[in-house]
């Protein structure tokens, strides 16, 4: 949610009384030069953020038939989708010949101007993957050390073009675990 600097204390207070949470106190003496102190409201919080829940089977995939995650192009103009991709497989599924079951995702991708679409963003394959801007159609992939769970850039050098992704495995922690910057030179 955006920060409303805006608001005055007593718009702050009617929202935090309606929300069931903390309001400002009363003007005590040590209140500090320029902010507030707030205080728990009597009760326990009406919302409270316990965490995200997962809706997951018996062996932690997700409980919904796949695909589980997707790479989308939609039209701006109309709303109405283009072309939509699984995104990302889970390797031991692949295995037993469960492809394109998409993953969760983190990270967005970028798109070039000569019409790549690029993106990391899948947790358990680890991989980066180029696609076509107009259909959809994947045209390379390349292995990561890590989840390459970040938005691509893209930078010059001498003329020649490269996308770089930050890689880190702290969200799958069954896999190898660290982080590095992996850069790739386009053709």
């Amino acid at each position: 949610m955006p920060a409303f600097p805006k608001l005055n204390e007593s718009d702050t207070s009617a929202i935090l009384r309606f929300l069931g949470g903390a309001f400002p106190q009363e003007e005590t003496s040590s209140k500090k030069e320029g902010g507030s102190t707030f205080a728990a409201s009597e009760g326990i919080a009406k919302y409270r953020f316990t965490g995200y829940r997962k809706f997951l089977d018996p062996d932690g995939y997700p409980a919904i038939v796949p695909p589980w995650g997707t790479l989308n192009a939609i039209d701006l103009n109309s709303g109405k989708y283009l072309w939509k991709v699984p995104l990302g497989e889970y390797p031991e599924l692949a295995a037993k010949g469960m492809k394109n079951t998409g993953t969760e995702n983190y990270g967005g991708p970028i798109v070039t101007a000569g019409g790549l679409v690029i993106i990391g963003a899948t947790i358990y394959d680890r991989k980066i993957r180029a696609y076509t801007s107009d259909t959809g159609r994947l045209l390379w992939t390349a292995d990561l050390p890590f989840a390459g769970v970040a938005t691509p850039a893209t930078y010059m050098v001498d003329g020649k073009q490269y996308i770089v992704i930050a890689t880190s495995g702290q969200r799958d922690p069954k896999g190898p675990q660290g982080g590095a910057y992996i850069a790739f030179a386009l053709p």
